[in-house]
């Protein structure tokens, strides 16, 4: 709790001072991206780089002190291992859970929302925010130690920043990351406050960056908000507070691939990962292999014009594929899930916003958690009041000692949900169907599932 509290402290002196301070650094020569785009000029901008020992990845710790290392090396010592139940047969260890938390989005994008629409959940199918809060300590207290919230939008979300923040608070048991997926239209008015909550990491989607082209994509107005956000982070990175961002651009044939150069000439001078996703087919969005523009071809393109294009070292997990141009103060990286996939290192799991539980974004095999979660509920929506009165039950139950053969003391409730789970990712298979099952394969639309 102590570095949960350093690392407010932290972020909220960035925020309010650093942040001003860096904006008065910044010179008359210094342009927002957003200026970037209307100008489609390629002229240089003075930056203020973050100090000296910020990541942008590991949160700022506290001065270690001997009693601090002592108790490290103690559960270093001590570590148990890796929970069974997010172990799959091929010995995958999921750690990484991305939970949808609405189905409502302000855009409809293409490639993900059909032309007509679609039915959304009654609101009492939908996960509440102290059921989403349980099953996110659940998953940690089984070495999940990255969460990130999508949608739909997730700022549509009434009560985001609350439930952030009590996801936050997750770190004191092991949560590293805590990361959101927008479309940007509202995340710079709700950003401050989700960094002091725990944000780390942004991926926001744009697909193109002419303003014309975007109503077109989305079917709405808004391209000037989604530039707002990312200008809004890039000048929290400049200010030091340490928080990740990823452009998501998905690439399809004849509509947005001539923009792939004017993307990454946005690396050049700002600190962003522009990260190239290869069209995937979900119910509704009239996906077909002409549309869609592969890895290899995207590469060429680009090298066409950047020769020194070269591979980078990531993460063993990385969903995408990273490299760099010399010179340049960002990357490029590929999410090539229709021809070169990623499953052997695959490390995900997701939560839909109705409340299953589902092993694969490509499979269309799915579980309810919120159902298990609520048989003590008869089958209702738990609110605060109503967890409150669960956990009162069990007390009883146990005589004023939960029990300690689960997790939270929950029983049998508990255990059969970490059975549940155990058995769905025990039969994740070993890797997606190819582009021409998926093709007929039905699936939720996109954003039914969390983008």
């Amino acid at each position: 709790m102590a570095e949960a509290q350093y690392l407010r402290n932290t972020v909220r002196t960035a925020i309010r001072c650093n942040f001003r301070q860096a904006s008065q650094l910044r010179t008359s020569s210094t342009r927002h991206l957003s200026t970037a785009v209307a100008t489609a000029s390629h002229e240089s901008s003075v930056l203020v780089p973050p100090p000296d020992g910020i990541s942008p990845i590991e949160s700022p710790r506290p001065p270690s002190s001997p009693t601090d290392t002592s108790s490290r090396l103690g559960a270093i010592k001590n570590a148990k291992p890796f929970s069974a139940f997010l172990t799959d047969t091929f010995n995958r260890q999921h750690t990484y859970l991305r939970i949808s938390i609405t189905e409502r989005c302000n855009l409809r994008c293409l490639y993900c929302m059909p032309a007509e629409g679609v039915q959304l959940s009654p609101p009492e199918r939908l996960l509440t925010t102290p059921e989403i809060v349980y099953l996110a300590s659940l998953f940690v207290s089984q070495g999940v130690n990255k969460i990130r919230l999508t949608g739909g939008e997730p700022t549509v979300r009434k009560d985001i920043v609350e439930l952030m923040r009590r996801l936050g608070d997750l770190r004191a048991k092991g949560l590293k990351e805590l990361a959101l997926t927008s479309n940007g239209i509202l995340l710079h008015r709700h950003l401050d406050a989700m960094v002091e909550a725990g944000l780390t990491g942004v991926n926001l989607s744009l697909d193109t960056l002419d303003p014309f082209q975007f109503q077109l994509m989305t079917r709405r107005k808004g391209f000037e908000h989604v530039m707002r956000s990312i200008d809004r982070v890039l000048d929290m990175k400049r200010a030091g507070v340490p928080i990740k961002l990823k452009i998501n651009c998905v690439v399809m044939r004849g509509l947005n691939d001539r923009e792939i150069l004017d993307f990454v000439e946005l690396t050049k001078e700002k600190d962003i990962e522009i990260r190239f996703i290869e069209y995937m087919p979900f119910d509704g969005n009239k996906w077909s292999q002409g549309k869609m523009m592969g890895f290899a071809e995207m590469l060429d393109t680009i090298r066409q014009r950047y020769p020194g294009l070269h591979k980078i070292q990531g993460h063993p997990n990385d969903t995408s594929k990273s490299y760099a141009i010399p010179g340049f103060l960002g990357k490029v990286g590929f999410i090539t899930s229709m021809t070169n996939d990623f499953c052997g290192t695959c490390n995900r799991l997701r939560i839909t916003g109705d409340g299953n539980l589902k092993v694969c974004l490509h499979g269309n095999e799915e579980v309810s958690l919120k159902d298990i979660l609520r048989a003590g509920n008869n089958g209702r929506p738990i609110d605060q009041e109503s967890f409150e009165k669960i956990r009162s039950q069990e007390m009883d139950r146990t005589q004023g000692k939960l029990d300690d053969s689960t997790p939270f003391g929950w029983g049998e409730r508990e255990r059969k949900l970490l059975q549940v789970i155990g058995t769905a990712v025990k039969r994740k298979k070993e890797k997606h169907a190819g582009i021409g099952e998926l093709e007929n394969m039905k699936n939720r639309p996109m954003i039914l599932i969390g983008g």
